[in-house]
């Protein structure tokens, strides 16, 4: 029976989501696996430079993963396997909102199935015919969620349901007190994520959703990448084309190690992607330079042009 009364619960959120129509799930690694379990295949060629979990992932859960290096322009580099067949998955990952709807279109026209992460790229819309992942807790102050835009014959509402309300913690403390208080939670919180199955989208997360204001996060995020890209200019792969709402400012420094503990040291936190690549990566590959050097800065929704100049006056001082 319904249960009518009582105490009440987090309030209801009465927006919409940016993307209500497509399939809605607990993480962006599970969704991948669960596209893989819905899309007969043979091999999956995966990038090496992406985040552990992605292959990871599709291993564990029994897939055949190839990995590729990529050159200078992000382009692929096929190894001894050599180039994915129709049979084959390509996955592409949208680095900093980079792939452009013309260049994922020129893919899918060569090969069947082409997925796209977009992780980096949460308000670049998916394309007819092409599977799209994209990852919440990228964007926006939330625990979990993804969303998959697909045709496959297959729907997450068959899923059992994901919960949340354990993973907020570090969320809410983070809004009321400093980072380092919730830290070691917020790190324990992602380790939990190795385990988890495809799920359905929490009903938590699918509420939160439909409160954000999304023009304002994409203003926002634009407004503070612009500022960077004046304050601190300076062109790598990563900089190409303004994103339609960026992830990060993507900023190249030849000693990039150092610099993030001086950030660090001024109270600018700025995370390594990936690193367990400076650990299995040889020095000289493009993987290794990349990680080490390459600092997402932060232009999230949270600042304005106020923060974006500490950190620009920040950098320049190292």
């Amino acid at each position: 029976m319904k249960e009518i009364g009582g105490y009440m619960e987090l309030e209801h959120m009465r927006g919409s989501e940016l993307y209500p129509d497509l399939h809605r799930l607990n993480l962006g690694r599970t969704a991948f696996v669960w596209l893989l379990q819905n899309i007969p295949h043979n091999r999956v060629f995966i990038p090496e430079y992406i985040c552990r979990s992605v292959p990871d992932s599709a291993a564990s859960a029994g897939f055949d993963v190839v990995r590729y290096r990529l050159d200078e322009h992000l382009q692929p580099l096929w190894g001894s396997e050599g180039a994915p067949g129709d049979d084959d998955i390509l996955y592409l990952v949208n680095f900093y909102g980079q792939l452009s709807p013309e260049e994922i279109r020129s893919w899918r026209s060569r090969l069947p199935k082409v997925f796209v992460d977009n992780a980096q790229a949460f308000y670049d819309a998916p394309l007819e015919g092409v599977h799209t992942i994209y990852t919440v807790r990228k964007y926006f102050g939330l625990s979990d969620g993804a969303y998959v835009a697909s045709d496959i014959d297959a729907s997450a509402d068959d899923l059992p349901d994901d919960h949340s309300g354990n993973r907020i913690r570090h969320l809410t403390g983070r809004l009321e007190e400093n980072a380092g208080a919730y830290y070691r939670e917020m790190l324990d919180v992602s380790d939990t994520f190795s385990a988890e199955i495809p799920r359905q989208m929490s009903p938590l997360t699918h509420n939160l959703l439909k409160g954000i204001d999304y023009e304002y996060v994409r203003t926002q995020r634009r407004s503070n990448y612009r500022t960077l890209s004046r304050l601190l200019p300076g062109s790598n792969p990563f900089t190409q084309r303004m994103p339609e709402c960026p992830f990060a400012y993507p900023y190249y420094h030849g000693d990039g190690v150092a610099l993030r503990k001086y950030l660090a040291s001024k109270k600018i936190f700025v995370p390594t992607n990936w690193t367990y690549l400076i650990q299995t990566m040889p020095e000289d590959s493009l993987e290794y330079d990349w990680s080490a050097n390459v600092l997402p800065l932060p232009v999230d929704q949270r600042y304005g042009d106020e923060e974006m100049k500490i950190i620009a006056d920040a950098v320049l001082s190292f």
